[in-house]
């Protein structure tokens, strides 16, 4: 990280603490203190410019009761945001940190990250790649020079980049209600981030029965039937059907027999009619947006957080195929009507 500077021997009774910081575990000074007192303190806190700590109070407080007056220091120039983002990697480092503990540093985090780096956010972060994908030029000033958020939290927790964004989604998600009633809990980390995936009138009722132990896992949740609301109007009783610029009409025959023998007709002529090419594109796009409403379902949405930047350009190049043959096929059937 830039910004350290040189190591001093600094008076403890120097060094202030901010209001608010997260104590030190009693436990874990005390085994640090042991550790001390033997090998001696192998790596020096860090504190700005004021001599206010950045990072290391376990390390403090443990020369502290070690019953030390001075502490080698990294004197650091960071300030505002790049001090708050020190203090949260420090205590993601705490192994009495809660799930929801956790989560809430994350999205800290995430708010510091991309304030120092806004070229990191997804916004930006996308538009760069999909740009770059295509061949297009990307300005200096809108080149990415970080890593991205969740890439740069992996690497600090030394976890897959996955396991951040789910936690991530979990955080974002869960909303205040369900938060306060898991608070504390033990439910697992799949039933938190199953408890974000549900509609925000749903989590705290889901939440509530999970913690009570009326159920055993979100997967059990089943959501109160909707109450029926007022009346609707009676629709028209024969809506007229839309109008297509095309009639469907086939031919038709007198027996089932006459039908086989049409389609054995080795002379038949099977070219296409105005009408039946429109008929059966019109078929194929109605199969289409029927079929493609499945990527769509809940099951498919909960892999989209895991999907990555290369994955996403790839797909973003599949989609652009099909956009491609349809124009195509529309400028050929324009260069061929007849004027």
């Amino acid at each position: 990280m830039a910004g350290e500077v040189r190591i001093l021997l600094v008076p403890i009774s120097e060094i202030t603490v901010n209001p608010g910081r997260r104590e030190a575990a009693p436990g874990d000074v005390k085994e640090l203190a042991d550790s001390i007192a033997e090998v001696g303190l192998i790596n020096p806190i860090m504190v700005d410019q004021a001599h206010t700590l950045i990072a290391g109070l376990h390390r403090l407080e443990a020369m502290k009761l070690l019953g030390r007056t001075e502490i080698e220091c990294t004197v650091s120039d960071l300030d505002g945001l790049q001090v708050a983002l020190a203090e949260i990697d420090e205590n993601f480092v705490r192994k009495d940190l809660s799930d929801d503990e956790f989560r809430e540093l994350l999205l800290r985090r995430k708010e510091i990250y991309e304030s120092l780096h806004p070229e990191t956010k997804a916004g930006v972060a996308q538009a760069v790649g999909m740009n770059r994908a295509v061949g297009n030029n990307v300005a200096d000033k809108m080149s990415a020079t970080s890593k991205s958020f969740v890439d740069d939290t992996a690497d600090k927790l030394g976890v897959d980049p996955r396991t951040v964004r789910r936690e991530l989604q979990t955080a974002k998600n869960l909303t205040p209600e369900a938060k306060e009633i898991i608070k504390g809990t033990k439910i697992t980390k799949s039933d938190a981030l199953k408890l974000s995936r549900l509609a925000p009138e749903q989590q705290s009722e889901a939440a509530s029965r999970l913690v009570s132990g009326d159920i055993h896992s979100v997967d059990e949740y089943q959501p109160p039937p909707t109450a029926p609301g007022p009346a609707e109007p009676e629709p028209p009783a024969e809506a007229p059907p839309p109008s297509v610029p095309y009639s469907s009409s086939g031919r038709h025959f007198a027996t089932f027999e006459e039908s086989i023998a049409d389609l054995k007709n080795p002379d038949k002529d099977c070219s296409y009619t105005p009408d039946s090419l429109l008929a059966e594109l019109d078929s194929f796009i109605e199969k289409f947006h029927r079929e493609f409403e499945w990527y769509s379902d809940p099951f498919c949405v909960a892999a989209f957080p895991d999907i990555s930047q290369v994955q996403l350009d790839y797909l973003q190049k599949r989609f652009d195929t099909i956009s491609t043959a349809i124009h195509d096929l529309l400028k050929q059937m324009k260069r061929s009507m007849r004027k």
